[in-house]
């Protein structure tokens, strides 16, 4: 379990918190839950309801479409973040490969956040642009480059 200080420190380098107040940073990361999971743990399942967003303290995990890897992920990263804005269900699952922390925001604590400091919201639609690019850049890579 990460001391107060210590989570404030991780969550200041987690890339959507960047450049953020640290005094908003501080009651952002108190409001986060803990999560342990062991290795081989299905996080998040394709297909269901979702409505936290995880951040990825230690271990990595894999994001994946039934036998299909998408990506893995690594301590910084974040997962979950489509389905709490969408309301759509997963678009994908997260298992971990090893064992994991995660810390977690709700929905609602998430859009309350989004609401007063809107550079969240643009550090986050920054992921998920990157994010597009590299699975963009990894889908032509597979078809030749067409």
């Amino acid at each position: 379990m990460l001391s107060s200080f210590d989570r404030l420190l991780f969550v200041r380098q987690v890339g959507i918190f960047q450049e953020l107040r640290d005094d908003f940073l501080v009651r952002l990361a108190s409001a986060m839950q803990e999560l342990s999971f062991p290795p081989g743990h299905t996080i998040v399942t394709q297909g269901e309801e979702g409505r936290s967003l995880f951040i990825l303290v230690s271990g990595c995990v894999k994001v994946h479409s039934g036998d299909r890897e998408l990506a893995k992920l690594e301590q910084g990263k974040c997962f979950g973040e489509m389905s709490v804005f969408d309301a759509e269900p997963r678009s994908a699952s997260i298992t971990t490969l090893e064992a994991c922390e995660c810390l977690t925001l709700t929905q609602q604590q998430l859009y309350e956040a989004i609401e007063e400091t809107s550079g969240l919201a643009i550090n986050i639609i920054r992921m998920l642009s990157r994010r597009t690019r590299d699975l963009n850049e990894k889908l032509d890579q597979i078809g030749g480059g067409r």
